[in-house]
């Protein structure tokens, strides 16, 4: 096909051990999925519905990379999370299916411009400036269903500069992974390439240029990203 455009290819992640490459197609993110973290965000965490937003799959950013600390804010802040990969979609999928439907899991970042985010919610205005910006979305390696399993629990965690930020478990998560695949998959038809990432646990912070993030799920992986002086 003649591209009318420079065409740059698609987005994709490496699946670890491998040479194969996993295409990324959309990035739904989980708000709110840790008691603790809806409870420092102001809300109340008694199992309300589960709510989505989303980022362009061209916001990953391969393990190990340095990148710019983002335009247009002054408050960057971490949000350590679980990924995962879908590698069957289905719309309607129950929940004692829903993870037949996963390739495989990885650790992400939730970069959010939290001023622009609490300045839109202020407003009553969408909030994607906030969190669908340039390079929001580091990610490691996905490592494969027959790698890992399905993680319910162990420790997800972030260290800023050596310093421990994040601490969490997966088994606090208030919708399990086959749940929030069950609900989302209600509201749109889930495709294979599709990533969620699941929430992040409580003690969301600022980013400074020249910060070094290192994040770790139990049995998934560990992620490394630098933001450059």
């Amino acid at each position: 096909m003649n591209y009318a455009i420079e065409y740059p290819g698609p987005t994709t992640l490496p699946v670890a051990e491998s040479n194969r490459a996993f295409p990324v197609g959309r990035i739904y993110c989980v708000g709110r999925n840790y008691a603790e973290h809806a409870r420092e965000m102001g809300h109340d965490p008694d199992r309300e519905p589960p709510f989505f937003f989303m980022k362009p799959p061209d916001a990953i950013v391969q393990n190990g990379a340095t990148i710019r600390y983002p335009q247009m804010t002054s408050d960057l802040h971490h949000e350590i999370e679980m990924i995962v990969a879908i590698g069957k979609g289905g719309a309607d999928i129950p929940v004692d299916k829903a993870l037949e439907h996963v390739f495989g899991y990885g650790v992400g970042l939730d970069m959010t411009r939290r001023d622009l985010q609490g300045e839109a919610k202020k407003m009553r205005r969408p909030w994607e400036m906030g969190k669908a910006f340039d390079n929001s979305a580091p990610c490691t390696a996905l490592k494969t269903v027959t790698m890992v399993g399905h993680p319910s629990k162990g420790a997800i965690w972030l260290k800023v500069n050596g310093e421990m930020r994040q601490q969490g478990d997966l088994a606090a998560m208030i919708w399990s992974v086959p749940e929030t695949i069950a609900y989302l998959s209600k509201l749109i038809t889930l495709r294979a390439g599709d990533l969620i990432m699941s929430g992040t646990p409580a003690g969301v912070g600022p980013v400074k240029a020249g910060d070094r993030l290192e994040g770790h799920v139990d049995g998934v992986g560990e992620l490394t990203v630098s933001y450059a002086k």
